[in-house]
């Protein structure tokens, strides 16, 4: 006869097993008594519709704390709804909790022969997130990040971030139970199963193909290295061709892209038709996401990663890289390079030419707009010389401070809000190939370079020059896009250009670029509460804690700043690898996108812009610059506030044509306050107090 401790013992076993479910038609049958559809339920449960199938199916089972939650639902509706015959059971169907709501059916992207996915039902919006600003009362509530998916090919978003546990992190809080042990085995689950990708931002683009990014456990169950030798040369890494994984991708009929399997690797197989069949995988302990780009990201949990990527795929694009790959994509996706049109003489719809776009070819630029290692300079033994349309990097001559400017106490450093993306906006660049001209007549309308001599033009001692990124006069003639040519017609003089490389098809190619960035650049900052309809002293207050409010906001704010400047400097790309050799084509150039041209014109508009306030300051104020650092100016200040030296008008509004402050590209934000001491130091050293301005402390006898 059995003790009592041992009849314990076993119910104690008993209460300590998993707990048991109903049988999966049971479990069917309570839920369709309830009157709930599998996407509702599975929106509840924080998975997806196709782990809620597979639970009813019996194909899989739900893991803790899923596990507890479902069973807890289940005993629920059972208390409810009994089946039929068993005691208590009423003969009349039972009225359901919740009238049903229809399943919107969608296919995942994939092979033709991919299962339906059932989309969340419209009414199903995340939950607002706990650390997200509070509204104030005295305000309206800033627009929020988190859109509900809506479109219902892709029910679960546009990415995932795996873990070691086989859960798949998604947008809204979502999770995906994933089974893959393999790498070709999570490419057929994400194209076939997942429900992820996000769709096209152009009519005439492509869907953005789903992004899985991998922990370091989730890389460990797949047979990848936690992290990948040669550490230090970032831009190489990459796994040797005859790694085991490499040969399961091969041998499952995928393939890789010409840069193998790296921090962003991209497994495809040809498209069927109009169905793109690719997967990107960004690996997390393999420095997929740079902390510059992306601070703090990596060291988040994976429901924040994917709160963080998810917020910037929304707003920006689903990350296909750095943040500069991403900025230049997203200008493919927005101004895709063909269209479809119908062939005249078979009435077929085949791929043109998409008007406004850079086409699919690429494009030599003309000789002044490449670089010296360049084939068209290499090989045609250009020795006329270069563009030289770069950010300022310029410090006043400290001779030539005044006593009233030294007695001053401070230093203020103002940052202008992405300058280069303000630059872009409706910015006319050339889209055709350069024709070369002698002695032309200056346009300010036609994009291009101009050969001028533009050093008679005497500058300001006091003011960097408008015409060289190191704000010294000009020697004689140089090279010049067509905003620093049409600044000096400007400012009155005379231009007679000696030479010229011009081109005739024009259009706003970075239009829709600009207007998608600073849309995610202005909402973002109003979600961290830096709002538009802030006066100019609660600006300065809510940017100085704007960074406690949220990390994964400000993750996603530094993320799209990173992708202004990388997407700019990716137009002109520039050789890499020690075996280069001059006058080699290097894969950037086989881009359309490979473009110095553009990007000479964003950072000389950007330029001109800098100088322009700078002129109008001195002219309002009477106050002129100590250093200029790309889109930074320090100033003397007789308080420690930009409030005490930029220019109002009696009725407290700013003065227009002088810097002002604000949440909105262009304008500007403090960069940092140091005493005038501090800067005429650094400045008697030839040091730019604008680099250091920012915070911490200045090493005087450290060279830049």
């Amino acid at each position: 006869m059995a003790t009592e401790e041992e009849l314990f013992a076993s119910v104690d076993a008993l209460l300590e097993e998993e707990p048991q479910l109903p049988s999966p038609a049971e479990r069917a049958r309570l839920r369709e008594a309830a009157g709930i559809t599998q996407a509702r339920l599975a929106a509840a449960l924080k998975t997806s519709t196709q782990s809620v199938k597979n639970w009813e199916n019996g194909r899989s089972e739900p893991k803790p704390p899923r596990l507890e939650a479902y069973q807890r639902l289940l005993k629920g509706w059972a208390a409810k709804y009994p089946a039929p015959g068993a005691p208590g059971a009423s003969t009349a169907a039972p009225a359901p909790a919740v009238a049903p709501q229809p399943e919107v059916s969608a296919t995942v992207a994939g092979p033709a022969t991919a299962a339906p996915v059932e989309a969340p039902p419209a009414q199903a919006a995340p939950a607002r997130p706990a650390s997200l600003p509070a509204a104030s009362p005295s305000r309206p509530a800033a627009k929020r990040t988190a859109k509900p998916v809506d479109d219902p090919r892709f029910p679960h978003g546009p990415l995932a971030v795996l873990d070691g546990d086989g859960s798949a992190y998604g947008v809204d809080g979502i999770v995906l139970d994933c089974p893959a042990a393999t790498v070709p085995e999570l490419v057929e689950w994400t194209l076939r199963e997942s429900g992820l990708g996000a769709a096209k931002l152009n009519r005439h683009g492509k869907d953005s193909d789903p992004l899985i990014v991998l922990t370091a456990s989730a890389a460990v169950r797949l047979g990848l290295p936690e992290r990948l030798e040669g550490h230090e040369q970032r831009r190489s890494l990459r796994l040797p061709e005859d790694h085991p994984v490499v040969k399961q991708v091969a041998k499952a009929k995928w393939r890789l892209t010409q840069r193998g399997f790296g921090p962003w690797a991209r497994i495809y197989r040809t498209a069927q038709g109009t169905r793109r069949q690719c997967v990107q995988l960004a690996v997390l302990s393999w420095d997929a996401l740079d902390e510059r780009s992306w601070p703090g990201v990596a060291e988040m949990e994976p429901a924040d990663v994917a709160r963080v990527l998810g917020m910037y795929a929304q707003r920006v694009i689903t990350p296909r890289g750095s943040t500069a790959v991403s900025g230049l994509e997203l200008m493919t996706a927005l101004r895709p390079p063909t269209r479809a049109v119908q062939d005249r003489a078979t009435g077929n719809w085949v791929p043109g030419h998409n008007p406004g776009s850079l086409g699919t070819e690429p494009m030599d630029p003309a000789p002044p707009e490449a670089t010296p290692e360049h084939p068209v300079v290499v090989n045609s033994g250009w020795t006329g010389g270069f563009l030289d349309e770069e950010a300022y990097q310029w410090v006043r001559d400290v001779d030539l401070l005044t006593d009233e400017e030294c007695t001053l106490p401070y230093a203020v450093g103002l940052d202008l809000n992405t300058a280069f993306l303000a630059a872009a906006n409706r910015l006319v660049v050339g889209l055709s190939a350069p024709d070369h001209f002698h002695a032309p007549a200056f346009n300010p309308k036609i994009p291009g370079s101009w050969l001028v001599d533009l050093s008679p033009i005497e500058p300001d001692p006091r003011l960097p020059s408008p015409f060289t990124p190191s704000g010294e006069r000009p020697t004689g003639p140089a090279w010049y896009q067509t905003h620093t040519v049409a600044y000096a017609q400007e400012l009155g003089h005379d231009v007679h250009p000696i030479e010229a490389y011009l081109r005739r098809e024009t259009g706003a190619y970075l239009d829709p670029w600009h207007d998608r960035l600073r849309s995610a650049y202005v909402d973002t900052l109003a979600d961290l509460g830096v709002t538009k309809d802030l006066s100019d002293t609660e600006f300065l207050a809510a940017m100085e804690r704007h960074k406690d409010v949220d990390p994964a906001l400000t993750a996603v704010l530094a993320a799209v700043k990173a992708t202004v400047k990388g997407g700019v400097g990716k137009l002109r790309e520039r050789p890499q690898g020690r075996r280069y050799q001059e006058g080699e084509r290097w894969p950037a150039l086989q881009r359309p996108t490979w473009r110095p041209d553009i990007r000479a014109a964003v950072i000389s508009r950007a330029r001109v812009n800098m100088h322009r306030k700078l002129r109008n300051m001195a002219a309002m104020t009477g106050l002129y610059p100590l250093a200029v650092l790309s889109d930074c100016v320090v100033y003397p200040s007789p308080g420690d506030s930009p409030l005490d030296f930029l220019p109002y008008a009696a009725s407290g509004k700013p003065q227009p044509g002088g810097f002002r402050l604000g949440p909105t590209p262009g304008l500007a934000k403090l960069e940092g306050v140091r005493s005038m001491l501090w800067a005429v130091g650094l400045m008697e050293q030839g040091l730019n107090p604008a680099r250091h301005i920012k915070g911490g402390d200045a090493v005087l006898d450290e060279g830049e």
